[in-house]
């Protein structure tokens, strides 16, 4: 159940099936038509389907009969293994499910209303960040003689150089690397359906040029950016490459590459915005580059203090 498939009939969870056919249904478009983000789908999904997993097996008969006792207590274990965000996620998933079903006239109430997540306050994201020493160590170590060198060091710059979000950067077209006055530019499809346009960095552009013309992939516009490896051919294939192997392939190059740091996808991004900030960079112009809405995100990114902390923790002498 945990894995819920939502728009397999045969998934609907026992407590929705209890409250009939119309239940059914609009359990099953909250998460077709309500949520469009693939992402926040499967995450509210596996929220769902355990917590009514659970509710079940606690004897609750129907979705009709939940009260906020029973998410509260739900919540309270979820506290036991997993990270306060992810269960404010969580509370948030069936929050929302419950809403939506409360306007379809399904319930009569939303159980999970008043209901309090866990507390959880951040000044600073905790994605890994890269020194600029190491992400130019990272990208002078793959061997760009081969199809899959030039795409690997290609993404990566694109994430470091243009604060890219690693779902943005592998729906991108080959059509969304273009010329504009004169330089190149990237265009990112952002959350939301939101369309973000970029220049590229020096360094950025050079590794694009590369990587299209020497994969040949510049004649097929259409075709994705990034792309998995034919297998036993080593060349590209047609496939855009998925979010997984592009997380095994970083986590691979920086082994490689002898860094430490266990780092992720998101790791670029932040990489990128800590080193403009650095370099002089102002917060809003980063947070108008990496398309936030707000400076406050932003600032998740921004690891200039860890240097300071580092400073001052040297001062410590016995």
């Amino acid at each position: 159940m945990g894995q819920l498939v939502v728009f397999d009939a045969l998934s609907v969870p026992t407590l929705v099936v209890a409250a009939g056919e119309r239940a059914g249904i609009r359990f099953l478009e909250f998460f077709a038509s309500a949520i469009r983000n693939p992402h926040t789908r499967r995450a509210y999904g596996r929220a769902a389907g355990d917590f009514l997993a659970w509710c079940a097996g606690a004897g609750v008969p129907s979705i009709a009969a939940l009260q906020p006792l029973h998410v509260a207590a739900w919540i309270e274990l979820q506290t036991q293994t997993h990270s306060a965000p992810t269960v404010k996620q969580q509370l948030a998933a069936i929050r929302h499910l419950f809403d939506w079903l409360v306007t379809g006239q399904i319930v009569p109430h939303n159980p999970a209303a008043s209901v309090r997540g866990p507390a959880h306050s951040a000044r600073t994201g905790a994605t890994p960040v890269l020194e600029t020493t190491e992400a130019r160590q990272l990208l002078d170590s793959i061997d760009v003689t081969t199809p899959i060198g030039l795409r690997d060091r290609a993404l990566i710059a694109l994430m470091v150089f243009s604060f890219a979000r690693v779902g943005a950067a592998l729906a991108m077209r080959v059509d969304d690397v273009y010329v504009q006055n004169r330089r190149l530019w990237v265009r990112l499809h952002e959350k939301g359906g939101k369309v973000h346009a970029m220049p590229c960095h020096h360094t950025l552009e050079a590794y694009l040029h590369a990587y299209l013309d020497g994969t040949g992939i510049a004649s097929d516009p259409k075709g994705p950016l990034f792309r998995t490896i034919g297998r036993g051919t080593g060349q590209l294939s047609g496939t855009p490459l998925p979010q997984a192997n592009a997380y095994a392939m970083v986590r691979r190059r920086a082994l490689a590459a002898g860094i430490g740091t266990a780092i992720g996808n998101h790791t670029f991004r932040a990489t990128g915005i800590t080193a403009y900030l650095k370099n002089g960079g102002t917060l809003e112009n980063a947070a108008a580059m990496a398309n936030h809405a707000s400076t406050r995100t932003t600032q998740l990114y921004d690891r200039r203090r860890d240097d300071l902390t580092l400073d001052e923790v040297e001062r410590i002498h016995l």
